[in-house]
């Protein structure tokens, strides 16, 4: 994400730290990893608490997204509910159906939100997952493999992609 930022030019800092994350114009919320694991860091670092309390513009991305929905199966994790989802796992119906999904797939969006603004009917973007977010009264858009579920989120303040933004292109 962050080598994507730059080639926006977009100089990002890279922390933790409470009072930095506090004094941000915007949050993004990346994850790569497992929900259980994850949320524990979370809630032991006290960032659990932090992230909900956030006023500015924050983004999830992937496992970032996951962890800003009620509850994940993978580690039946309890995640920090700001939006109204449930992260499941993909169950194959089929030979072709691979998990992880991993590859380019479309989404359908809501055109009027700030996310999708400028951006062409059903675009592509770059996806690498074997959980997702259930589709609910937060989801600005979905995808469909194996079922259909929520590509993206938005509640107040906080978006949320399932896809890679960053390796999706321009």
């Amino acid at each position: 994400v962050d080598y994507a930022l730059k080639r926006l030019g977009v100089e990002a800092e890279i922390s933790a730290d409470p009072a930095v994350i506090r004094s941000a114009d915007k949050v993004i919320f990346p994850g790569v990893g497992e929900a259980e694991t994850t949320m524990e860091h979370l809630k032991a670092t006290g960032l659990d608490k932090l992230i909900k309390d956030l006023k500015q513009p924050v983004l999830g991305i992937c496992l970032g997204m996951q962890l800003m929905c009620k509850h994940s199966e993978e580690g039946n994790a309890d995640c920090l509910g700001i939006f109204d989802a449930e992260v499941k796992r993909f169950v194959p119906k089929r030979h072709e159906d691979k998990v992880p999904h991993m590859g380019w797939n479309t989404v359908t969006a809501d055109p009027s939100s700030p996310l999708f603004k400028n951006l062409i009917n059903d675009p592509y973007f770059y996806y690498v997952h074997s959980y997702h977010a259930t589709v609910g009264k937060d989801t600005i858009a979905t995808t469909d493999y194996i079922n259909q579920y929520s590509a993206a989120l938005h509640k107040d303040n906080f978006y949320a992609v399932q896809f890679h933004p960053e390796k999706s292109g321009k």
